[in-house]
């Protein structure tokens, strides 16, 4: 492999379980009597707008205007507080000597902060491509084929790194390698089986296990899971 591509949210840094802490918080008052936390609960590769359509589309509620600008607002807020990079990042990404770049379903400004905040920017430098870069986000190919495209690798020689059905779906149809991370807190039961029937060619659950894998592929990845 040529090129390694990283999701942020949940995979770099922990950023999904506090952004789905603040759509709860945000969205319970505007619907009360319903269980906000099931229905954003496996909303992990989404972008807010996209979880806000299918929360309206579930209660029959449409939010009044605004309300994504709020979201957001006060995820940024949370995140400027909060946010960390996740356990074993930091030695992973040293430990891996090829190419590395980010594909993310936040927008740019939202990438690039939670990567300067977790201390990454140097890592990727301007290789980062996020929602705002495409027509259509996650589980759409096109962010995928951007970066491969922008960095002249072909789709085969990429390997990427998501902890989501929505980003393991995007991948594959570009034509890309995935390893399935479920090392973050927001992980629900049975992840790692989710992301293998969507096409995760194997799965881990720390960082510490990816320099290894990555740096003896394809030669480990036969039965590899944790």
């Amino acid at each position: 492999m040529d090129l390694i591509i990283f999701d942020c949210d949940g995979v770099l840094v922990d950023s999904e379980t506090i952004a789905i802490q603040v759509l709860v918080r945000e969205l319970g008052p505007r619907l009360p009597g319903v269980d906000v936390a099931r229905l954003v609960r496996d909303s992990a590769g989404m972008t807010t707008g996209a979880i806000l359509e299918l929360v309206e589309h579930q209660t029959r509620h449409q939010f009044p205007a605004g309300t994504l600008e709020q979201v957001n607002a006060a995820t940024d807020q949370a995140l400027d507080q909060q946010l960390e990079p996740l356990p074993g990042v930091v030695d992973a990404l040293a430990e891996i000597p090829i190419q590395k770049a980010v594909a993310s379903n936040s927008f740019l400004s939202r990438v690039q902060s939670s990567l300067r905040r977790a201390q990454l920017t140097e890592v990727f430098e301007d290789r980062v491509f996020a929602a705002d870069m495409v027509a259509e986000p996650k589980p759409s190919p096109e962010l995928y084929l951007l970066a491969s495209k922008q960095l002249g690798v072909a789709s085969k020689r990429c390997l990427v790194v998501e902890d989501s059905v929505t980003g393991v779906t995007a991948a594959r149809l570009a034509g890309m390698t995935v390893i399935g991370f479920t090392g973050a807190g927001h992980v629900p039961v049975n992840q790692g089986e989710r992301l293998r029937l969507v096409g995760a060619a194997a799965v881990i659950d720390h960082m510490a296990h990816l320099p290894e894998l990555v740096n003896s592929w394809p030669a480990k990845v036969a039965g590899h899971g944790r």
